[in-house]
């Protein structure tokens, strides 16, 4: 009886957690942005040009210390590509409240640079995103502030 009344509480303890704490979830419009995945992937897919993103970061990131990032970009045949826009996207995967973006400046011709301060400690999701019309290409990138 002890064991059922154990496995209960502790069931019941994890369902509480599960709906008091935050999912986590990197957009708030998940389910909209979902609906036609697969026909707007197969789209892009079309209209892919070939673009090849080379993220320049460094080794390691302290948290509170600016660090820099810097992204090439050049087409198939490695000429660079100009961009409409350039952003910096940061994702705490465990609190959604600290995610924010930075706009990437022109440095060069297909070159794009940032200063980027993360203020808390762990594991970062990054996606630096070029935008050219209403098309976005994305690059992923993983990293965990101040842990050597």
């Amino acid at each position: 009886m002890g064991l059922l009344v154990v496995f209960l509480l502790a069931n019941f303890v994890m369902i509480y957690l599960a709906v008091d704490r935050s999912p986590g979830l990197v957009v708030d419009d998940y389910y909209e942005r979902g609906q036609d995945y697969e026909k707007n992937r197969l789209k892009r897919q079309a209209r892919n040009p070939g673009w090849k993103m080379k993220l320049k970061a460094p080794e390691f990131v302290d948290v509170a210390v600016p660090a820099h990032y810097s992204i090439k970009i050049t087409d198939k045949a490695g000429h660079p590509v100009s961009p409409d826009s350039v952003t910096f996207y940061a994702y705490r995967p465990a609190d959604a409240k600290l995610d924010f973006s930075v706009p990437m400046q022109v440095v060069d011709s297909g070159v794009f640079e940032a200063e980027v301060t993360f203020p808390n400690l762990g594991v970062w999701d990054i996606l630096i995103s070029a935008k050219l019309g209403e098309d976005e290409y994305n690059l992923p990138h993983r990293l965990s502030a101040g842990v050597k």
